[in-house]
């Protein structure tokens, strides 16, 4: 079972990572360069690989579970925005993803 959790977290950290890629190509001046602009495909495959991975762990995980357990995403989401973006991390972040953490713990347990 535990297999599936690490899964879990691996497909939350695909979402952020093709998140990332999305922002780069958002950089685009216009539809055709955002047409041509690889970041956008590279994120497209990952949001992909990410929604893949979540039906499969349907299979075995409780919709109850992995649906609120898919909010993992957003901690993934601020610390690469932190490392790779540059972004400031305010106290209401962090006070927002402690409180994603024990409702994630919560609902794991």
């Amino acid at each position: 079972m535990i297999k599936y959790y690490i899964l879990l977290v691996i497909m939350t950290l695909l979402g952020a990572i093709a998140s990332l890629f999305l922002k780069k190509a958002s950089s685009s001046k216009s539809i055709l360069d955002l047409i041509k602009n690889k970041n956008i495909y590279i994120g497209g495959f990952l949001y992909l690989s990410s929604a893949i991975l979540n039906i499969y762990l349907l299979k075995f995980l409780d919709y109850s579970v992995v649906l609120p357990m898919t909010s993992i995403t957003y901690i993934w989401t601020m610390i690469l925005s932190y490392f790779i973006l540059k972004e400031k991390i305010s106290k209401k972040k962090i006070i927002g993803v402690i409180s994603i953490i024990i409702g994630v713990v919560c609902i794991a347990i």
